[in-house]
């Protein structure tokens, strides 16, 4: 213990402490514990990441003190090789793969703990949110889970999306990582790079350099370099199968690109027969809008408080009551903003056809969305020049709802747009394109969005989807299909719905170069300039289930 302290404030007065954790090969993890007052055991919260545990993902999250307060032990744990905790030799950083061990010889030194109670909850989003989930000894499972914004499959759910890598994202991930590694070193200099080249935008050129340079060995690093459109070679984690049995809190955001991860482990624990509760809101990664703290609150209240001797909880005056059990899934309605009864597994199920006689890239009203089928052409030319930007949605650095009237004026984005609808339509799946499409190059991508397009002419992004193409046979004619970000969005009366169709969406993805082989970077001096035909008869848009289609 380094320095004992107490914080008075909420319901009660809050005692801190700095402790080492004992990995099991004896190298000592550095926590912060935040507890209230006494000497009585509590119900433990314990969150592992690699952030500094000072800060506690306090980005989304309620402070510790504020659970302290209501009558938990909050242990929050630097994992190896990061802020305090001591790590290889090298300073390098193992990454996911460390943390399997770590976790179990850290759950079970919390247990024997005197300020716990043997009851232990574990939460955390991203990083935090799989380090929950990478136990491996059925002895050794946390109690209760509530993993955020997570995934198993390191190229689906943390790297890569349609055979493209997650390029503005991933590389701003990796190089936060590495800044930390230089500062565990003393590399002043080198943090000094990396941060000068985040914020003057200049690390979607040099990110990759940097990466090299300062973490060569890096988790981030290697995905980058790492075939995005290939399973071979990647990670899928695989849990214990007691661990789906647990009760879990699952949460989403529909503009976060791990949703599909969390939609995975929804499905997985079903399956294995767990009751796993799910929230998606319309968050990013890192906007939650007031976040779930309360939610997650009553979701341990209901786990970790009974007594098995008089099921009679101790807790602080003040202290929130056990909720009763929540609905099983809820999802918040996009525009709407009100949460809905609805299941993964449901869909509702619209189909459209695209039409239009060629001039869908030049008159953002011309291509239609029908009920029946479509037809017609459209030719749409990448300049590499002035590749079409990317915006908000699940892979923006700006992600979130965005405006995109002005994206969609340009000449090579070709719009289909719904009539007005008569009467009040709910979205609620996964949006895929299905159209004929060849190129005069071995390469290209097509980069979607679906908007809300007001009566007022506003143009209201709500989900977006990509995928690459690469190899000759991206000059014959052949069906293409994009899957799209989930939603769950309410068009009201006289709303239109358009899908917009690009060949870039830079810097969330790297620039084609048409040349066939796989990007990496922006467009440069051997970028081609690509022409794509869309043949559209056949064409369709579809909304599916988003868990559980074909």
């Amino acid at each position: 213990m380094k320095h004992p302290a107490e914080q008075h404030g909420g319901n009660s007065t809050v005692r801190v402490d700095d402790l080492s954790c004992p990995a099991s090969d004896g190298t000592p993890l550095a926590c912060r514990l935040w507890r209230p007052a006494g000497d009585r055991p509590w119900p433990t919260l314990l969150m592992r990441q690699p952030y500094g545990r000072a800060i506690a993902s306090t980005i989304t999250y309620a402070h510790p003190h504020w659970y302290a307060g209501h009558g938990f032990a909050v242990l929050v744990q630097d994992v190896r090789g990061r802020g305090a905790s001591a790590g290889p030799a090298d300073g390098s950083f193992g990454g996911f793969a460390q943390e399997a061990a770590d976790g179990a010889a850290t759950l079970a030194w919390v247990r024997r703990q005197p300020w716990c109670n043997g009851r232990v909850g574990s939460y955390g989003f991203s990083y935090q949110g799989l380090t929950q989930l990478l136990h491996q000894d059925p002895q050794h499972l946390p109690d209760a889970l509530a993993p955020a914004m997570a995934g198993l499959d390191e190229r689906r759910h943390w790297a890569a999306e349609g055979g493209c890598h997650w390029w503005a994202l991933g590389l701003g991930w990796a190089l936060q990582l590495a800044a930390q590694g230089c500062s565990r070193r003393g590399d002043a200099e080198g943090w000094q790079s990396i941060r000068h080249s985040l914020e003057s935008g200049h690390f979607l050129h040099n990110g990759l350099e940097l990466l090299r340079r300062h973490d060569p060995q890096g988790m981030g690093l290697a995905w980058l370099e790492r075939d995005p459109a290939a399973a071979e070679g990647w990670n899928v984690h695989q849990p214990v199968a007691e661990i789906w049995r647990r009760p879990m809190l699952l949460i989403g955001g529909w503009h976060d690109p791990h949703l599909v991860g969390v939609l995975d482990l929804w499905q997985r624990a079903r399956a294995a027969g767990g009751e796993p509760v799910l929230r998606i809101g319309a968050w990013s990664h890192l906007n939650w809008r007031g976040g779930i703290d309360r939610l997650q609150l009553a979701f341990f209240d209901r786990h970790l408080r009974s007594d098995p001797a008089d099921q009679q909880p101790q807790r602080p005056a003040g202290a929130a009551r056990v909720a009763e059990r929540p609905p099983a899934e809820l999802l918040e309605d996009q525009l709407s903003g009100q949460w809905r009864a609805r299941s993964p597994l449901q869909s509702s199920g619209q189909r459209w056809g695209l039409r239009s006689e060629g001039l869908a890239a030049v008159d953002a009203a011309e291509g239609g969305l029908c009920s029946g089928d479509g037809g017609g052409m459209v030719v749409l030319v990448h300049d590499p020049w002035r590749p079409l930007p990317g915006r908000g949605g699940h892979l923006g650095l700006d992600a979130g709802p965005v405006l995109r009237a002005d994206l969609d004026a340009r000449c090579d984005v070709a719009c289909f747009t719904s009539e007005a609808i008569s009467q009040a339509m709910e979205l609620l799946g996964e949006p895929r394109l299905t159209v004929r499409a060849e190129a005069d190059q071995p390469g290209f991508d097509l980069c979607l969005a679906l908007s809300r397009v007001a009566s007022d002419g506003e143009v209201q992004q709500l989900c977006t989807g990509v995928a690459r193409f690469l190899g000759e046979e991206c000059q014959a004619m052949q069906p293409r299909r994009v899957a799209m970000q989930p939603l769950l969005a309410s068009l009201a009366t006289g709303d239109r719905l358009r899908l917009s169709i690009g060949l870039a969406a830079w810097p969330q993805i790297a620039v084609n170069p048409g040349s066939g082989s796989q990007p990496s970077g922006p467009a440069g001096p051997e970028h081609r300039v690509i022409s794509v035909t869309l043949q559209l008869d056949g064409a369709s848009l579809c909304i599916q289930p988003m868990v559980g289609a074909n």
